[in-house]
Parts: C-alpha cells; structure tokens; sequence
C-alpha cells in the first residue's frame, strides 16, 4: 500500500510513500533497540554534541524542510519556516537537558541511597497533520537527550518532513536506527507501535477519541503515554481591556495555520458593555489576513488539509447560520474555507465541539462569574487568553478557568521551554519545560549497604 501525498492548495499529487505495515513497525522495533544500547552507552556530554549536531544539520536545511511543509500541509512559507526553526530549538534546548538529567543522594541508616534517571528504551511519537515538524520534535528531541531510540509516526497526509528528519540525523552522526520514521495509518502503523511489548512509551498528539483508545491499549500494557489532544479554548475579553489590541490579536488566535490548532480560541467572550465595539474592530482586523498562494510570503492563511476536513468545517456553518464576518477565499483547485466569525451563545454546537477550522463563535457575557463559567462549559482544558488592565482580575480569572495553558493580554500562551500540558479530555502528561528530558526517563534507586 502507498500513501498519496496531495498539496492542498492545489490538489496535485506531490509523492507516494510506502505504507508501514505491522512488520515493518516490528523491524524497526528491533533495528531501534539495538541502536538504543549504543547511544545510552555514550557519555552525555558525546550525546549532548550529536543533538547539536542534529539541531545545526536542520538549521543548514531550514528552507528545505519549509518548503516540504509548504507542499504537504499548506502552511504558509513564513509559518513553515518558523516550523522548522522550532525543531533546531528544541534539539538545542533538549541537548541542554542531557548533562542536567542528575540523580540524587538520599540520607538513610547504614549506607548510601542514591537515584538514577534510566532510558526508557524505544519510544513512539504518533504525530498529527496539523504540526508536523514542530509536534514531532516536541516528543523525539526530549527523550532522544535522555538515551532512547524514537520511532516517529508520521500522519498519513503529512509524512515528508518526518522522513527527511529522520534522513538529516542520520547526517548529523546520530546512530543508523535511532530516529526513524515510519509513514502509514493509524489503524495498522500506529497501533503497531502502541501494541508492541518493544515500545515502552507511546506519545500521541491528536484527537480525544483516538487518545482514549489509545490510553485503553496502553493501560492493558502498563504502557507510558502522554497525550496532547483536542481544545475549545476562550479567548475572554473584559470591558476594561484595551479593546482595541484585544480585536487586532483575535484572528491570530483562530486563524493561524487555518484555525487547524488545538490551541485556538474559536470561543471569544466579551463583555456585553464592550461588546459592539468589540465587533466593529474585529471585522477589518479578521478580512486584513491575506488568504491565498502558501508559497508567497504575504499570505496569512492557507488551505485546511483535506476535502473531507473541510466538509467537517463546513458542517458548523450551515447556510441559515447568521455568520457576522466572512472573510474571502481562493475559489477553484485546493481546500479553501473563509475566515467566519459567528455570533452566539454557549450552547450551540459551534460553541461546544472543536472546529479545527477558521471559525470562531463571539458570546457575550455580564461579568467575571459569567465568564468563568461559560469558559468552562466544555470538556476540554487546553488553553486560553484573558484581556484585562486590572492585574487581580488576571490572577483570579487564571487560577479559575480550567486550562492548563493561559495568557494574560496575548493570544499566545504556548513557550516551549515552560511546562504543556491540558485539563479534562485535553490531555495527559506535560512534556515540555525543564522537565521534559526526565519525562522519557525511569527513576531507579539504589541503596549501598557501609559496613
């Protein structure tokens, strides 16, 4: 079987991968575990260099890896290219972490207690379309820093860049078999890798609904899983906020990458007092973004993935709903959908389910109680903003919305040097921040008995 690999801006076939099938993920188990032994051999300091390695080879192939993105995802060039600096970062970041990842000395009666951080082993890292340079980093740098083999599945319409990752560590002197990186389905190629007795830990960014199917598996397993899945993020808007900065960051909020984030804020609250002025600034600010060719650096936002994704987005719009801002679309060839701008309330489907499109839902709400608990109708715990002058308000707000990713006067709340991680059916498990090294780590101690 091969997987087609279609440019959604245009539709055309751009390559055909092999799929892997439940062999070809056993193969590699083996071929990864041999090469684990060698690279946890290696003194930190050698394996510390090869990520940097690693992480110069990628900056040496910044335009390369965007391009690819460009043509498999349809993120505009400027996002690409930000993608594939994201994973120089973290290659660098997490090659900072091998020499930090100490144990401890313990006081106890009659000898020496002393703890070690051990590899895990081989690890899978289940990547989802939407991110596909950026995510995968965020699971194969970390636990490569801490001396184990990554076995990178790839979504089954975005595997380029993950091929070509795998390619340049491979370049860079990482160890034949350690990061690999196997291009299939879900069905067959991922529960591979979640059902494997070789795999002692699975990371998977994407939907709830798989998520828990695969935390089923791993648990009838004693299987390790983090899990980064799905959001319905707020973006609450108080009437003493600088409302005009809070309409011009809007559409950044549920726009960018086509609304296709688990982080956007397609829920914007604002207070009734404000909330007509509110609407008038985020009409111009929401029809400036440039939708158009991915390929040229003046666009804002491109196509979504798939037609069949876009039959999902449109699904949220029908024809009757009131859409108070619609922004235009190329027509012809590729998988447009307008930026759309609903007005409702908390109860309407739009308002409750993830979109994972350029589509927002604007509520307005009376007072902070009001918008606590609107922001917290959901099953979902991602993310989120708050606008307000007033420092209390922020705090309090903050420590009430159940989100595990917040702003303060930014739609931006992700910094991949501090802790991610979500609440309710948004996920499970944090690994990023100064802790995601000892994430792909197991915790051994060991008492030495002084006669």
């Amino acid at each position: 079987m091969e997987l087609e690999i279609l440019n959604p801006a245009t539709e055309e076939v751009v390559a055909t991968v092999p799929a892997a099938t439940a062999e070809d993920v056993d193969a590699a188990v083996r071929r990864a575990a041999d090469a684990q032994r060698g690279w946890a051999a290696l003194a930190p300091g050698d394996r510390a260099r090869l990520l940097r390695r690693f992480a110069g080879v990628v900056d040496a192939h910044l335009e390369e890896l965007a391009q690819l993105e460009v043509r498999e995802a349809g993120h505009p060039v400027g996002n690409a290219r930000w993608e594939a600096g994201n994973v120089r970062d973290l290659l660098d970041y997490a090659a900072g972490g091998v020499e930090r990842l100490t144990g401890r000395q313990i006081p106890v009666a009659g000898g020496l207690d002393v703890t070690f951080h051990e590899p895990l082993g081989v690890v899978g890292v289940i990547v989802p379309w939407n991110f596909p340079m950026p995510v995968a980093a965020w699971g194969f740098a970390p636990a490569l820093a801490a001396g184990n083999a990554v076995l990178l599945k790839p979504a089954e319409t975005t595997p380029l860049t993950a091929l070509r990752l795998a390619e340049l560590g491979v370049e860079a002197g990482l160890p034949e078999g350690l990061l690999q990186a196997l291009p299939g389905t879900g069905p067959v190629a991922g529960n591979a890798l979640v059902e494997h007795p070789g795999v002692a830990k699975i990371v998977f960014t994407g939907s709830t609904g798989v998520g828990k199917r695969i935390m089923a598996k791993c648990a009838e397993r004693v299987k390790r899983v983090t899990l980064e899945l799905g959001g319905k993020s707020a973006n609450i808007v108080f009437a003493d906020a600088d409302v005009e900065r809070a309409a011009a960051s809007a559409p950044g909020s549920f726009l960018d990458n086509t609304g296709q984030d688990c982080c956007a804020r397609s829920r914007i609250l604002v207070q009734r007092r404000v909330y007509d002025r509110f609407m008038e600034l985020l009409e111009p600010a929401v029809r400036s973004v440039v939708v158009g060719d991915p390929a040229d650096p003046a666009t804002g936002m491109g196509p979504l993935i798939s037609a069949a994704h876009r039959e999902r987005v449109r699904s949220y719009v029908p024809e009757s709903a009131p859409a108070a801002i619609r922004g235009e679309a190329p027509g012809g060839k590729g998988f447009w959908y307008p930026a759309t701008v609903l007005e409702g309330s908390a109860g309407d489907r739009v308002a409750r389910e993830e979109v994972f499109g350029p589509v927002a839902v604007v509520i307005p709400f009376e007072d902070e109680a009001e918008a606590v608990r609107i922001a917290n109708a959901t099953d979902y715990g991602l993310s989120g903003s708050i606008w307000t002058r007033d420092v209390s308000r922020a705090l309090r707000v903050s420590r009430a919305v159940a989100a595990g990713n917040l702003s303060v006067n930014s739609h931006s709340s992700v910094r991949y040097w501090t802790p991610f991680g979500g609440f309710k059916q948004s996920g499970l498990g944090r690994e990023l921040g100064p802790d995601s090294v000892a994430a792909f780590a197991e915790v051994k101690n060991v008492f030495v008995a002084v006669e």
